[in-house]
């Protein structure tokens, strides 16, 4: 055995080596190593708009705590002497080999939070391997993303529009971008009730801010234009205000000529206007799941499941993977936390489906803990995002690198060299 293997080389013992080498000469890390430290100087830098919008969550926020309190209530048993000098963090989700079980979730607004907002994303991300789920309310059109990427793995988050053209076209434009799934997020029909965002009066859609998939959409164009002209003649159709002029500018390169040649004209406000009026539609059922799937060739993803009864009958329609998902608390106060609801939903679908989680994921050990309850694979938010708004695109790499090497650590001190040995049996309840 050379001295390589023994000393059990990895993506963690790498990550620390980077950090210790740099420290000789007095460099620390960019942004803290750890979620509650990062996310303690994201409040000290991010607006209070920025925060309240990253940070917040439904009602009192108690979904947000059970989220959390959910993988406190379970704990890892480490087995010794085991030769873990050799491990394989990688996951296969839809035909593609990643280097770990985690994704970047989607997250909207990004440009609240850095001025290169997806970009920075989409560069780490791709930097990284680990796959990025454009948002749907993204800050820069899918298409830019995409080529920032290169042939890293990207997936596409979808909510369901009232204008069932739309949906189309953005469906198509994800195949056209490269995009291997769609993740349909099905727990924002309607906007959860945020107090952070209520008491500031700040919805940042409002703003023309996360609409850059809608603004660089012909069918959403063409809905606006519309809109102006059924307006105008009869005088309802006000002049935008210099906020939103001034918040409007960057869509103009998203949407060229008609922004930038007459930002007084009443189009902006009538794009924001449009974006509220077909944002989402509250009337979507299970019948519905046809239409979609007979216009995509993408895998289909649903998120936010976390009753056993609709995880099977979302497999029995025909989907090909799900999350348990509470969005990040921000919906429901008072849920069911994810990771609470994930051994029920992983028993109801069985092998039938991937499984994967979203809400509450802050660390590489959070990570182990629902690979062993079942899931497929994490998807990262807020500790991204944090890293974003400290660092930009570095700022994210650090905190995914950070990420994927305390699993690699933790897979292999728990005595574990493959993803595929963590069940239920690695764990014990609190």
């Amino acid at each position: 055995m050379d001295a390589t293997a023994r000393n059990g080389a990895g993506t963690g013992r790498r990550r620390q080596d980077e950090v210790y080498r740099a420290g000789v000469y007095g460099r620390r890390p960019r942004v803290p190593t750890v979620h509650t430290a990062l996310a303690a100087a994201a409040r000290r830098r991010l607006t209070d708009r920025a925060l309240g919008y990253v940070a917040g969550g439904a009602g009192g926020e108690a979904t947000v705590r059970a989220d959390r309190a959910a993988f406190d209530r379970w704990q890892v048993v480490p087995r010794v002497l085991r030769d873990v000098s050799s491990r394989d963090t990688s996951v296969e989700l839809f035909g593609r080999r990643l280097p770990a079980p985690l994704l970047l979730g989607p997250v909207g607004a990004l440009e609240l939070v850095h001025r290169e907002a997806d970009l920075a994303v989409a560069r780490a991300a791709a930097a990284t391997g680990v796959p990025m789920v454009f948002s749907n309310q993204a800050s820069v059109p899918l298409e830019t993303t995409a080529a920032a990427m290169g042939d890293a793995p990207r997936w596409m988050q979808l909510y369901w529009s009232t204008s069932d053209e739309l949906v189309e076209s953005l469906l198509h434009r994800a195949e056209r971008a490269g995009c291997e799934a769609v993740v349909v997020t099905l727990d924002t029909t309607m906007l959860g009730w945020r107090p952070r965002d209520l008491d500031l009066g700040h919805l940042p859609f409002a703003l023309g801010k996360g609409i850059a998939q809608y603004t660089s959409d012909p069918v959403f164009r063409r809905l606006v234009e519309e809109r102006v002209a059924t307006a105008a003649p009869q005088g309802r159709q006000p002049l935008p205000t210099p906020a939103a002029v001034r918040a409007l500018v960057g869509m103009a390169k998203a949407w060229p000529g008609s922004l930038a040649d007459n930002l007084r004209s009443p189009l902006p406000r009538a794009a924001v206007e449009t974006f509220l009026a077909i944002y989402s539609r509250p009337s979507i059922t299970w019948d519905d799941l046809a239409w979609l799937r007979s216009r995509t060739s993408l895998p289909l993803v649903l998120k936010g499941v976390l009753h056993p009864d609709d995880a099977r009958r979302a497999v029995d329609a025909g989907v090909d993977g799900l999350v348990v998902s509470t969005h990040g608390g921000r919906q429901v106060d008072r849920s069911i936390g994810a990771l609470d609801a994930l051994p029920d939903v992983v028993a109801a679908v069985g092998d039938r489906v991937p499984v994967l989680l979203d809400s509450g994921v802050r660390s590489g050990a959070d990570v182990l803990v629902a690979t062993a309850l079942g899931a497929r694979a994490c998807l990262l938010g807020r500790s991204y995002v944090y890293g974003l708004g400290l660092a930009g695109e570095p700022g994210v790499r650090q905190v995914v690198e950070d990420v994927v090497g305390e699993f690699d650590l933790t897979l292999g001190l728990t005595g574990h060299t493959a993803v595929d040995q963590l069940t239920p049996e690695v764990l014990r309840r609190a």
